[in-house]
């Protein structure tokens, strides 16, 4: 299934962080409550200027986003202004 965000919107694939403890365990971010913060973009809308797909960005921690399921996999919908930077 082909998904095309409308407008200033991204659609990003969450990229997964691993967090080592103290004592070398390894902890997926998805172990944890809080929203990851890392995503690569996937799909963007037509007025999106500021990102291209393939870029890993980063943003706001509580973003105002919106959960999307695509043939099976996990991606969020947000607007570009909760996009603080891109990684390079």
């Amino acid at each position: 299934m082909k998904f095309t965000p409308i407008g200033d919107r991204v659609l990003l694939k969450i990229k997964e962080q691993l967090t080592k403890t103290a004592g070398g365990i390894y902890i997926p971010d998805n172990a944890s409550k809080e929203k990851p913060q890392l995503a690569e973009v996937v799909a963007i809308g037509s007025e999106v200027k500021a990102v291209k797909v393939g870029d890993k960005v980063l943003f706001a921690k509580y973003a105002d986003s919106s959960d999307v399921k695509i043939d099976e996999k996990e991606y969020l919908v947000l607007k570009t202004k909760e996009i603080l930077g891109i990684y390079k």
